[in-house]
């Protein structure tokens, strides 16, 4: 390939090529994502991260036209050439090359088609991630995870929240139990934090509307296609609220969520065939009672106060369809900090938001009496000493408080239309897989 000056940098993406830049100089760089002849044509097709654009090599340009041959998908590649507007070309233009620099190579064959033209098994796709990410259906994904992300900070802020980073290194259980990552921290034993829970809390007796986005790290011995050791969480905890206020607060971000992305990704939507639809607020509400009696009615053993199990789930996602809450847990297998309700102790303030068979957040209410707090505790078979850190807070004023927790990368799920949370994290981490 010619060498190109020094001075030449890219000026435009692809996806600013167009017959409004006819005649225009430009240049160009990114992957080789394929290569055709058609007779004395030879036709590049060049993909960076806003799309692709075709590179038409006419046999004239004899200097060119005999060095296409040395590409290779997935070549980096810079070009320099002149726009021509022509109806049959990708966005109504091409570009006719006057050079080609080849910046870097890659190796033949490929251990996966980035394409997407052929399948790839999900341990293949894991494997060689950064490939896959090039795949378009991949691509779409990640951007509408990064615009839902955008979309949960402005609403947050716009309602008036801070956004805080709370410590992902702890000395105890955040939620109490066995799912934890112990770490060797200096002389000390610590652990991975299971969530933000505590400290969230915490901050609302501080800043009184809270948020944060960050990942948790959960020991979980399953394998299932929702399940993860590492996922991200959208935590928000607001003062002088209880569950029926941060409900509605959730169901309102959900929505603004789903108009926000039909908005910005309607050609990433297009592209993995998906076509969200319109919420309307208030989401349908079913206590966990009225839950367990139509599960039974649909021949679902299962007694009040149990877990509802992954296959009661699924019977769940058959007959309620869209998002949905099931409120007013039985408190003994809600967390400790959960607030009981006065007139029937056995009974939570909280609440699951459900797609389906899907579980995307968690909230309620929240104890803000120390003395119940340890009350709480004790029932669970937890040490308050081990909390006395959190516990001491509570001595200096704190306000009633609620919140929830949101799976992010569980809402990416519903908003693309993946079947597995791996496909809708970079790395993911579960029991089997800690590379790439």
């Amino acid at each position: 390939m010619s060498e190109c000056s020094e001075d030449i940098h890219k000026t435009h993406f692809t996806s600013e090529i167009g017959p409004d830049l006819d005649g225009k100089i430009v240049v160009l760089a990114g992957w080789v994502e394929s290569i055709r002849k058609l007779g004395g044509i030879k036709f590049i097709i060049l993909r960076d991260k806003e799309g692709r654009s075709q590179i038409t090599v006419p046999k004239s340009n004899s200097k060119v036209f005999d060095e296409v041959d040395k590409l290779g998908k997935e070549y980096v590649i810079l070009v320099r050439g002149k726009v021509r507007k022509i109806e049959k070309a990708p966005q109504g233009a091409e570009v006719i090359p006057e050079e080609i620099k080849i910046l870097n190579t890659s190796i033949s064959p490929l251990p996966l088609d980035p394409s997407g033209k052929v399948d790839a098994n999900l341990d293949t796709q894991l494997d060689n991630r950064v490939l896959d990410l090039r795949r378009p259906e991949k691509t779409a994904i990640f951007i509408i995870r990064h615009e839902a992300s955008k979309a949960i900070r402005e609403f947050l802020i716009k309602r008036g929240f801070i956004e805080i980073n709370t410590p992902k290194i702890i000395a105890s259980a955040s939620e109490g139990g066995a799912d934890l990552f112990p770490i060797s921290y200096y002389e000390k034993e610590a652990f991975l934090s299971q969530s933000a829970q505590l400290y969230k809390e915490q901050m609302s007796s501080v800043f009184e509307k809270v948020f944060e986005i960050a990942p948790c790290y959960r020991a979980e011995l399953s394998r299932t296609v929702r399940h993860l050791s590492e996922v991200y969480t959208v935590d928000v905890e607001v003062a002088f609220n209880n569950y029926l206020d941060v409900m509605e607060l959730l169901e309102e971000l959900i929505s603004h969520v789903f108009k926000h992305i039909k908005k910005k990704c309607s050609e990433e939507l297009k592209t993995l065939n998906r076509e969200l639809p319109v919420l309307k607020t208030p989401f349908p509400r079913y206590t966990y009672t009225e839950i367990v009696e139509k599960l039974q009615a649909e021949g679902i053993e299962m007694n009040w106060g149990e877990d509802i199990s992954t296959q009661a789930y699924r019977k769940l996602g058959e007959i309620l369809k869209g998002l949905y809450f099931i409120v007013d847990w039985p408190t003994a297998g809600k967390p400790f900090y959960i607030l009981p309700r006065k007139d029937n102790p056995e009974i939570c303030e909280s609440f699951d938001l459900m797609y389906e068979w899907l579980e995307l957040a968690s909230g309620g209410t929240r104890i803000h009496k120390k003395d119940m707090l340890i009350e709480r505790l004790k029932e669970q078979k937890l040490n308050p000493e081990s909390f006395a850190f959190h516990l001491k807070t509570y001595d200096w004023g704190m306000p009633p408080h609620a919140g929830w927790g949101l799976g992010l990368d569980r809402l990416v799920m519903v908003l693309t239309g993946a079947e597995n949370i791996r496909d809708c994290v970079l790395y993911p981490r579960d029991r089997d897989r800690l590379t790439p």
